[in-house]
């Protein structure tokens, strides 16, 4: 990627607004006081058009389609404690932008505009620093800010980031490639006596040793059921299983992976366990295999989850019809998420925009049983990356309050289902390419089948 990519973006983009568009750029965030800041990550909105990953920084496309970056020069004192960075010309030069201005000249730049009756088109802010500023600089309450967002803009930035380029599905195989070198070792390091942050700690550090960051907070649990399980604290002991769900971006574009596997903590899995993680690879496989252009990612979802109440049928944990199940939203005991979404620049891509990505020209459907997780409804197109994650998870308070509300005794064996209640969960998760005809698993192959995966533990 270079200059003129970005260029052509923001040419893009501003052919399909009328008016001005402000694209803020992010600022340090203090960790617990202002010079000890979190390690930085520059608004992905802002990398798509700009391509620039420093602090402090905003660009304008002003009316006429021209772009200024705005900054502030390094002071000596900055030089000092942060060493000397490339100068607010060689940036808009990197970026492929028009002009340079310092950001005092901004709230200057952005009256100019009202005065002339232009609108100042931006997305919603989603921190609380971004808010505040864009305030100051639009002379308007917080309210009126976080009302105001042009809902066009988001809409156009929606369709053009959509659909990845070769360019960009390429910057994701690369971190997808730093995955399957974090679960090698991650096999290698799981066993019966290590902690959880013994692996998460052995995965980060090939992350690191590959310049890459964690693109959100890494999963490494024995309590699998837990879907969003930060804690990192528990002796893993035999007969565990452990759930791992972790993701890296790579610089300097930042695009990223996002990868699950269960594994058994003793290498081999019971009987039991393989029966249940054989029924969530194969709803996996067959959500894989459904996901094809012009399919919705509301089919691919029902395709996985009508695997997984057939598979638990024949484990008699559930029972009945597996139509009415999957309608009646039954299945939402093990299964209470959505299949997937979408990755790119951010590990769930454009979220921040809502559902401008997930459900195009605001066309959302009510609430179905068994869909109201489903984070992306639309259509899959070519170029759409997404992610297939089916899972079976066995919550013991969520199965004691079901039960106790006697909720879809017509297709659950609560008292089959009640004896896995220490069981765990299993999740497998794959990141996947819509292409012209079908579907295409991204990045170089991660041991996934039980045998692949014990064989791999097994040295």
């Amino acid at each position: 990627m270079n200059s003129t990519i970005f260029r052509e973006r923001r040419t893009r983009l501003h052919r399909s607004i009328d008016g001005a568009i402000f694209l803020p750029g992010l600022h340090i965030a203090p960790r617990n006081y202002e010079k000890n800041g979190y390690p930085f990550r520059q608004d992905s909105h802002f990398l798509y058009f700009v391509g620039l990953s420093y602090p402090g920084l905003a660009t304008l496309i002003r009316p006429d389609g021209t772009s200024c970056l705005y900054g502030t020069p390094q002071t000596d004192n900055d030089i000092v404690w942060e060493g000397k960075r490339p100068t607010l010309d060689a940036l808009a030069w990197a970026g492929g932008l028009d002009d340079v201005r310092t950001m005092d000249q901004l709230e200057s730049d952005i009256r100019d505009l009202a005065s002339t009756g232009e609108t100042a088109h931006y997305l919603p802010p989603y921190r609380h620093d971004i808010l505040a500023w864009e305030s100051a600089l639009f002379q308007c309450s917080v309210k009126q800010i976080q009302s105001g967002f042009s809902t066009k803009l988001a809409e156009a930035v929606v369709q053009q980031r959509i659909q990845k380029s070769d360019e960009e599905v390429a910057q994701i195989e690369k971190a997808i490639a730093v995955s399957k070198q974090m679960y090698d070792r991650a096999f290698a390091a799981v066993a019966p006596g290590r902690f959880e942050y013994e692996i998460m700690g052995a995965m980060v550090g090939v992350a690191e040793s590959n310049q890459a960051s964690n693109a959100f907070l890494p999963i490494v649990t024995r309590h699998g059921e837990v879907l969003h399980n930060n804690r990192y604290d528990h002796m893993l002991k035999d007969g565990d299983l452990v759930l791992i769900d972790t993701g890296v971006e790579l610089p300097p574009y930042y695009y990223g992976s996002d990868i699950t596997r269960t594994v058994p903590a003793n290498g081999r899995f019971s009987p039991r366990q393989q029966e249940v993680y054989d029924i969530v690879l194969d709803a996996q496989l067959r959500a894989i295999e459904t996901a094809t252009p012009e399919r919705s990612n509301k089919e691919v979802h029902l395709a996985a989850a009508h695997a997984i109440v057939n598979g638990l049928k024949a484990m008699n944990l559930m029972k009945g019809d597996t139509e009415e199940a999957v309608q009646a939203g039954a299945h939402t005991l093990l299964f209470p998420h959505g299949i997937g979404h979408m990755l790119g620049l951010d590990s769930h891509d454009m979220e921040d925009l809502g559902d401008f990505v997930a459900y195009p020209n605001g066309k959302k459907p009510a609430p179905a049983p068994g869909l109201q997780n489903l984070r992306l409804g639309r259509k899959l197109e070519p170029g759409f990356v997404v992610t297939v994650e089916p899972g079976i998870y066995f919550i013991p308070e969520l199965i004691d309050r079901w039960r106790a509300d006697r909720k879809h005794e017509a297709f659950i064996n609560f008292e089959e289902v009640n004896k896995f209640r220490t069981f765990g969960g299993i999740r497998i998760e794959d990141d996947i390419v819509i292409t012209d005809t079908g579907s295409r698993v991204l990045g170089p192959p991660i041991a996934k089948s039980a045998a692949e995966i014990q064989q791999q533990m097994a040295g």
